[in-house]
């Protein structure tokens, strides 16, 4: 298998864990930072934009998951660096948003 295929299920990791709380504060009707927000990442974003940009994220995570890296079917070593990305992605977000809260 290729260098890249590895590289894309780590991405694509990091996209479906970053989906979750845009998504789900879009859904919620609640304000969240998105990277179109002023400033990016720490100003608050509506919920339609949190949706979209959760939606996006989806899209693309199952998009390098399963279309992108076809015709490889993730096997267990691919879905644990797939996990592994999910949760660089969850632990830079954790950081950033705990310390954007921090500033409220």
């Amino acid at each position: 298998m290729a260098w890249y295929i590895w590289i894309a299920y780590f991405f694509a990791g990091m996209f479906l864990v970053n989906a979750v709380p845009h998504f789900v504060m879009g859904v919620c009707g609640r304000k969240f930072p998105s990277p179109f927000s002023k400033p990016p990442g720490e100003g608050l974003s509506s919920p339609l934009v949190n949706v979209l940009w959760g939606a996006f994220n989806f899209v693309a995570g199952y998009w390098l998951m399963f279309r992108g890296t076809a015709p490889f079917f993730p096997g267990t070593a691919q879905l644990i660096v797939a996990a592994a990305g999910g949760l660089a992605m969850a632990i830079m977000l954790a950081t950033h948003f705990g310390k954007v809260e921090a500033l409220r």
